[in-house]
């Protein structure tokens, strides 16, 4: 699929035209110039030096003249114009070569080959700039689109097995193999608290994604919010047998909504103990970077993680280890929301890792405000 103008010439056509008649234009105007002014003024200094206009000697002065001006001026154009020309056709040309390539790129975007990229045209920081905002966009649809499809895999799965679960015990009782004890009503009310955790963590992503969830800012400090959400799964933490431990090494202001920080780090934390095994630690740091930016980090001594997924964590529903995420009864998107909320207060979460079995570390980072 090719996209073309609908008049039929090419940027590159045009914009090469239009160099063409600024040159021929600048040098029409200059030879007009000179024609007006030039005879004046020679005129003048003949009379300056003594020399009669009407005569024969003025005569072969002025056609001398004449003739130097006109081949002068003549060659100096041409050779102005068939530059300048060649010049403009070489930058019309890779300038069109440039927005020829990024069209074809766009419309193989859209034609769904999301792993098209566009090479740097070397036109200057505007056109490198350009090229690298569009491998961007098409790196992000790339991701957006596998997530779809691992999304749409992911839900078949996670609703198919509480779904089998319903059915089979719903047909046992209609057969009457089964009657409803308390078992049988164990096991259905699980079901159905999956499928509406499937279902709530949805909509949570789906309403964080779009700025539904509302922020309420106030101020407070990094410390204040580590204590109150390690003080929360402290006891999930002693049943499990993994360390719970707190280096607050400076403590920062910071004007953020508490409950929302909150949960992101609930998220950071329940993420840490699930991947960390019974007498590994979980070290939770405040630290104030410089005047501008305070850092809370959950390092964990748990599974660690690839370096080929780090770039994909915070991607809805992705997991490093399906069999791994599923058993633990996670559905992959609670570091998506983490990352949502905390982008809404202006900071970022990054993810580091030296490899499997070398543990995690996440890094939020926050704007200060001291003045807060």
């Amino acid at each position: 699929m090719t996209f073309r103008s609908p008049t039929g010439t090419s940027f590159g056509t045009r914009l090469f035209l239009a160099l063409v008649a600024v040159v021929v234009g600048c040098a029409v105007s200059a030879w007009v110039v000179a024609s007006a002014l030039a005879p004046g003024i020679f005129h003048d200094h003949l009379g300056q030096a003594g020399i009669d206009h009407h005569s024969s000697q003025a005569a072969h002065v002025e056609e001398a003249f004449t003739w130097a001006i006109i081949l002068a001026w003549g060659l100096a154009v041409a050779i102005a114009v068939l530059l300048a020309s060649a010049v403009s056709w070489y930058i019309a040309r890779r300038i069109q070569r440039s927005l020829r390539t990024v069209t074809t790129s766009t419309a193989r975007i859209a034609g769904g080959k999301y792993d098209t990229r566009v090479p740097s045209p070397e036109l200057g920081y505007e056109f490198d700039e350009l090229a690298a905002s569009f491998n961007e966009l098409a790196r992000r649809l790339e991701a957006t689109e596998n997530t779809r499809r691992r999304m749409l895999s992911d839900l078949g799965h996670e609703m198919r097995t509480p779904i089998a679960t319903l059915d089979s015990y719903l047909e046992a009782l209609e057969d009457g193999v089964r009657s409803f004890d308390d078992d049988t009503h164990q096991v259905l009310r699980a079901a159905t608290r999956r499928l509406g955790r499937l279902a709530q963590d949805i909509t949570a992503v789906s309403r964080a994604e779009e700025h539904l969830t509302r922020i309420h800012p106030v101020p407070t400090t990094t410390e204040s919010l580590v204590n109150t959400a390690v003080d929360a799964v402290r006891e999930q933490y002693d049943s499990k047998g993994v360390t719970l431990q707190v280096e607050a090494v400076e403590s920062a202001r910071v004007t953020v909504d508490p409950d929302r920080l909150g949960q992101v780090l609930a998220n950071l934390l329940d993420n840490a103990l699930r991947h960390t095994p019974a007498g590994g630690t979980v070290t939770v740091a405040t630290t104030a970077v410089d005047r501008d930016r305070a850092e809370i980090t959950v390092t964990d001594t748990g599974d660690g993680i690839a370096a080929d997924h780090l770039d994909h964590l915070f991607d809805r529903f992705y997991r490093a280890d399906t069999a791994r995420d599923r058993n633990h009864g996670g559905t992959g998107i609670g570091l998506t929301i983490a990352r949502t909320l905390v982008e809404a207060h202006g900071g970022r979460l990054r993810a580091h890792s030296d490899g499997p079995g070398c543990g995690a570390r996440f890094t939020l980072d926050l704007p200060r405000n001291d003045q807060g």
